[in-house]
């Protein structure tokens, strides 16, 4: 919004030269990360207080870590800062004719109001499950299916236009598996190496990486500060990804494929860090608010969806390495209690407690401890992910 208004005012005097700057993307990301990160230091503690009025306290479950019960009561739903932050920063700061900085504001919102409803159910009903698994998981494969049917036209063509285009073509030919190149899948560290997926693989592709994002950052939201500082990390480095593939000289230098209008998606990024250093202000250890899934799911689909349109799928998978073995240690607790209860007659366990956050916790790490050195961890994991430009 505010670039065009500051194009508009070009045009009327040339003493108004001076609003070039907001022609630079660079620029527009650090005003959309400092705007964020202003709004959510501004407005948290009216949220805190008007989710306490609410009495939209945190249920805690009965068989959890007997420290955390100290904790049942604090505000939850606290994402609602997140997404406030980032929606209004972004809207300011980013260009309003750019499709995928808008397909990313939708999934993020959509997963937030998924997200909301389950929140609303686990404080109205006193239900720690809230929202029933598969009811959720309808919602978000609905969404995720949207999105990637749109992206697997997008990510290759200019604007709205060329990608109806690209989809009637696709009709003409009886639905060919074909995709340009700029939809292959990216194998990083290596100059050349990428796969081809065609429009069915890339659309389960995408469904996987946004609702599996989704629900990696949902479960590793299980401790003060645990999952917002590495969504801050993951949402900047991916920000560098996103401004290197929409620059066409940084693209064909560092030898990956040119996507028109995806370094936009900086400004997005750099909404979702600073609205995310916002919140860690109110979510440090003790946490006066928590985030919810109406934060966890939204932030998660973000991440996955920019990760899509960026070609670095595999790089989200190894710089969000943290919410991927968090997710796995989930799955893997819950396949092997069924397969030995079923073998033995009484479930099993490979950890002690799940996620794996839990698992430390209970052999005897401090609280402080898991959060920092899971950040530790997520810092390394993505400047790994970030060496991946260069070293190819």
């Amino acid at each position: 919004m505010l670039l065009s208004l500051a194009s508009w005012l070009q045009t009327l005097s040339p003493e108004f030269g001076y609003f070039r700057v907001f022609q630079y993307i660079t620029f527009r990301a650090v005003m959309a990360a400092m705007t964020a990160l202003l709004i959510g230091l501004a407005f948290g503690p009216w949220v805190i207080r008007r989710l306490t009025e609410l009495k939209i306290g945190q249920p805690i479950r009965d068989y959890g870590v007997e420290s955390h019960m100290v904790k049942s009561g604090t505000p939850t739903m606290g994402g609602v800062l997140i997404l406030i932050g980032i929606t209004v920063s972004t809207l300011l700061w980013f260009d309003w004719s750019n499709r995928f900085v808008w397909i990313v504001l939708l999934v993020t919102l959509g997963f937030g109001a998924i997200g909301w409803v389950d929140d609303w159910r686990k404080v109205v009903d006193k239900n720690p499950e809230g929202m029933r698994s598969r009811d959720k998981f309808f919602w978000q494969s609905l969404i995720g299916l949207i999105a990637a049917f749109y992206l697997a036209f997008s990510v290759s063509e200019t604007s709205n236009l060329r990608v109806f285009e690209l989809f009637l073509r696709w009709v003409q030919s009886g639905f060919s598996n074909d995709l340009p190149p700029a939809a292959d899948l990216i194998v990083p560290f290596f100059k050349t190496v990428s796969y081809p997926l065609g429009v069915y693989g890339f659309i389960v592709l995408t469904w996987f990486v946004i609702v599996g994002a989704s629900n990696a950052v949902n479960l590793t939201d299980g401790l003060d500060g645990l999952a917002i500082m590495p969504v801050v990390m993951v949402a900047s480095a991916l920000g560098v990804f996103a401004y290197v593939i929409g620059n066409a000289y940084f693209s064909k230098y560092l030898l990956f494929p040119h996507i028109p209008g995806s370094g936009e998606l900086l400004v997005f990024c750099a909404a979702t860090a600073g609205a995310g250093l916002a919140f860690l202000w109110f979510n440090t250890h003790p946490a006066q608010v928590f985030m919810g899934d109406v934060g966890a799911l939204s932030l998660g689909g973000a991440l996955g969806t920019v990760a899509v349109i960026t070609r670095q799928e595999i790089v989200l998978g190894i710089m969000g390495g943290v919410f991927v073995v968090e997710a796995l240690s989930v799955m893997l607790q819950v396949s092997w209690f069924k397969y030995t209860r079923k073998r033995y007659g009484t479930g099993r366990r490979i950890l002690k407690m799940a996620p794996l956050h839990h698992h430390f916790e209970k052999s005897g790490w401090k609280e402080t401890q898991v959060v920092v050195r899971f950040w530790i961890i997520t810092m390394l994991l993505c400047l790994v992910g970030l060496a991946s430009l260069k070293l190819r």
